[in-house]
């Protein structure tokens, strides 16, 4: 595979103009583009304030495709994200009009701050590239990114995902709060205006799509193969955990190895690429049990259930 070169070198060039506004978390970043590249979904999950939209707008903005921002509220309705039938009185009869879930990239904000029935419009969309309304298929663009942010479940006002919506994104991340070195020049900085709204695209749905394809090209050794199984068995045999990640889990950790390797400038992925994958792709996935007793908030539990089942199985030569 080609070094970081042509599309490669915008891949970095990404990276980079989102550390312009998102400073001192560049694995962060760099987890943001594995997602990207694994053609996955993102949820970002953080307490408020430390960069979450940010992020996420950040991503929308280096892309030179159609974005589109959603507030989500309690009082949204799925016709607000999908789209609605009106009648054309000139026409006599009934056109689409289409939501802001078509897209290339949908910022899904405060996604959890919404009741369950309007957090469903998104399943679809998310799972098939389409939606349905009044049984008429609507297709989405080939490049169909969301990202959500959502306050983690202990704060008021929210309303947990379901499991079957958290298994449509492909990764779960957290930003947390920046060193102090870091912050120190977040605050001095900050009447610079380094705003998202001054970032301009480095790469177009064309060469996301380009860079796509190349990250699937990446080898993966059947040693890696049984080194997944291995820990997605162990999830499922665990008494802490009363749902294990399912094969679409591991499929989705898979893939987002192969886009980490891709990153790194490897056409071969390495064990070290799954483990690092793990938790942020499979620990909202799963579902902690009644028998595990920890003073964790909730979020964190399934973390750190994942990090002892990683201790324990064997890591391939």
């Amino acid at each position: 595979m080609a070094t970081a070169t042509g599309v490669d070198l915008k891949i970095k060039r990404l990276q980079s103009a989102i550390e312009t506004v998102l400073r001192g978390k560049p694995e962060v970043v760099k987890m943001a583009t594995v997602a990207l590249l694994a053609d996955g979904h993102l949820l970002l999950e953080d307490v408020p304030g430390v960069g979450k939209t940010t992020l996420a707008q950040a991503m929308a903005r280096s892309i030179d495709g159609t974005f589109q921002r959603i507030q989500f509220t309690s009082d949204l309705l799925p016709s607000d994200i999908i789209g609605v039938n009106i009648f054309n009185q000139r026409l006599s009869e009934f056109e689409f009009r289409r939501g802001p879930i078509f897209a290339n990239v949908v910022l899904a904000d405060e996604i959890n701050r919404t009741t369950p029935k309007t957090q469903s419009a998104l399943l679809e969309a998310m799972g098939e590239r389409k939606v349905t309304v009044e049984n008429s298929t609507y297709q989405l663009p080939r490049l169909f990114l969301v990202v959500a942010t959502q306050n983690p479940i202990e704060h008021h006002g929210t309303y947990p995902l379901p499991e079957s919506q958290l298994d449509r994104f492909l990764m779960r991340l957290r930003i947390g709060y920046p060193d102090a070195d870091d912050e120190k020049q977040i605050l001095l900085t900050a009447a610079q205006n380094r705003s998202v709204d001054n970032l301009d695209p480095v790469l177009s749905v064309e060469e996301v799509l380009e860079c796509q394809a190349r990250a699937r090209s990446v080898r993966i050794d059947a040693s890696l193969g049984d080194y997944a199984v291995a820990i997605l068995q162990e999830t499922r045999r665990t008494e802490y955990l009363s749902v294990g990640v399912s094969t679409r889990g591991g499929e989705m950790l898979m893939r987002a190895a192969q886009s980490l390797a891709y990153v790194e400038d490897r056409d071969y992925c390495l064990p070290d690429d799954i483990k690092r994958l793990v938790i942020p792709v499979c620990a909202h996935r799963v579902v902690v049990s009644a028998k595990y007793t920890s003073p964790l908030k909730r979020s964190e539990e399934a973390e750190t259930i994942l990090g002892e089942i990683l201790k324990n199985v064997e890591v391939p030569l």
